[in-house]
């Protein structure tokens, strides 16, 4: 098998294309993050959030961020108003990830705007992520680059989002199918 070609990693492009600080700053970052951002022992939200905004993420009043959330590059997360992020978010956003107000964001959930030229020479690639007003993320989905999730939609667990996805339906499985609508009572 010798014959089928590999590409050669050390010469794979982007080596820190995406940090757009510093060394110092995305350094310093990391340290913060791990005493204040992801331990579990940690337990103020508003002290993560105050952490985060230090460091350039634009958050809005009432946000909760629960303990063990990562977020690659907070100078690049934007989350609106009353949003709620569980435990164990994963923010690996090398390109900007915006959050609107009143979303949900449930455990184990992993946001990527990254990914790799893989049929040419691995170069960094990156597409921004959406989540509009209303939706809810709900446990261990993936959301990759270039997702862009409609108002008040809703995301099953297990679910992998890419692309566009309409307004107020429910998503579910690997290939982000819609299974239903999502309906809200007003009180």
């Amino acid at each position: 098998m010798s014959d089928i070609p590999v590409i050669d990693l050390s010469k794979a492009p982007g080596e820190r294309a995406a940090w757009d600080r510093p060394a110092w700053v995305v350094y310093l970052w990391a340290v913060c993050e791990l005493l204040f951002v992801t331990n579990p022992w940690q337990i103020s939200s508003g002290l993560r959030v105050r952490v985060l905004k230090a460091f350039g993420a634009q958050i809005g009043s009432g946000v909760v961020f629960r303990p063990r959330t990562r977020v690659k590059f907070p100078w690049k997360l934007t989350i609106g108003d009353r949003s709620w992020i569980g435990e164990g978010v994963w923010f690996h956003n090398q390109d900007r990830i915006s959050v609107g107000s009143d979303v949900v964001i449930s455990q184990e959930t992993f946001l990527t705007t990254g990914s790799h030229a893989h049929r040419l020479d691995m170069r960094l690639i990156t597409r921004p992520i959406e989540i509009q007003d209303g939706a809810w993320v709900t446990s261990r989905c993936v959301v990759l680059g270039g997702t862009n999730m409609g108002r008040n939609a809703l995301a099953k667990p297990l679910t992998v989002l890419s692309g566009s996805i309409s307004a107020g339906v429910i998503v579910a499985g690997p290939d982000c199918e819609t299974v239903g609508r999502r309906t809200i009572e007003e009180r």
